[in-house]
């Protein structure tokens, strides 16, 4: 015979407890996430990996950034990121007799910015270290779910008191940059490695304080050259791309892999013939390839 006990909402709350991962280890898996958006990086620049059951985690973040030399004669060079990603995980509580799912959905929100200065070695080749300083901020939607389970005094949820969670970084990345350009064809080629350290700050309770470190090395090439054809006036570009990421900080294995690698296609329009903002535009079809994960995406890039 199945029996069925009813209790107030009240209730509920009062005895609950979370099964499965601590929320606050869940937290310190969210700033491990981070690292993979406070980097600038065309491979992860845009990563969506759904649930494959209710007990998965679903993921998904997309970055938009550049950088530019301000001249030959001032080799200021400057960056910027902004990245959003939306984190997915599972709780269920109980209170032994009942259990509920909780919406447990984080938003990310991470912006990095870098300072450099380019030593030329060769008229094509430059090195480049890079000054690197971050912040984000973790919302979650327990804050919504905060107003239901406004009687929760278990520890382990402490982490929604305020729905968020700060962090910033600083660190610095050493970059080769190789620009051979010629009149039929051009060719980028970079090698970095980038390590930001971050941790959380204004948590009140020492607790719940963490830290990650977002440690990448990447190779990321470019081929340009004319297709024939000509559109505004100037000649219409084939692109191909190739990138390749080793995480080997906090986010390697995090999400099942610890390498990415893109390779890509598209079409470049030359618009400096005509008085606009941008000079040039570029679309590329993007095959994103690795451990146990593969997958397309399309990107938009813009030139000054």
């Amino acid at each position: 015979m199945a029996a069925f006990a009813w209790a107030p909402a009240g209730v509920f709350a009062q005895n609950l407890r979370i099964l499965g991962p601590r929320v606050q280890e869940q937290a310190n898996g969210v700033l491990a996430l981070m690292a993979y958006s406070v980097v600038p990086d065309l491979t992860s620049s845009s990563l969506s990996i759904k649930s494959a059951s209710g007990e998965k985690t679903g993921i998904f973040m997309t970055q938009l950034g550049g950088g530019f030399t301000l001249s030959k004669s001032v080799p200021l060079y400057l960056e910027g990121a902004a990245a959003y990603s939306r984190y997915d995980p599972v709780f269920v509580a109980s209170d032994g007799t009942e259990t509920r799912r909780l919406p447990a959905k984080w938003n990310t929100l991470t912006g990095t910015g870098g300072i450099g200065w380019d030593f030329p070695i060769t008229s094509e080749l430059a090195f480049r270290p890079i000054f690197n300083f971050s912040l984000g901020t973790v919302a979650s939607d327990l804050r919504v779910a905060q107003a239901y389970l406004n009687h929760i005094t278990d520890r382990q949820i402490e982490f929604i008191n305020g729905g968020r969670l700060d962090a910033y970084g600083l660190g610095g990345s050493l970059m080769l940059d190789w620009e051979h350009y010629r009149e039929n064809y051009e060719v980028d080629v970079e090698l970095r490695y980038s390590d930001i350290q971050l941790k959380t700050y204004g948590m009140d309770n020492p607790s719940l304080q963490g830290s990650a470190s977002a440690r990448t090395a990447n190779v990321w090439a470019r081929y340009r050259a004319p297709t024939g054809m000509k559109a505004l006036d100037r000649p219409l570009r084939y692109v191909l791309e190739f990138s390749h990421s080793r995480y080997l900080g906090s986010q390697a294995d995090i999400l099942g892999f610890d390498r990415l690698t893109t390779l890509g296609l598209g079409l470049e329009l030359d618009t400096s013939a005509h008085e606009v903002f941008v000079t040039r535009l570029r679309a590329v079809l993007r095959y994103v390839f690795g451990n146990n994960v593969s997958g397309f995406s399309l990107g938009l890039a813009a030139s000054f």
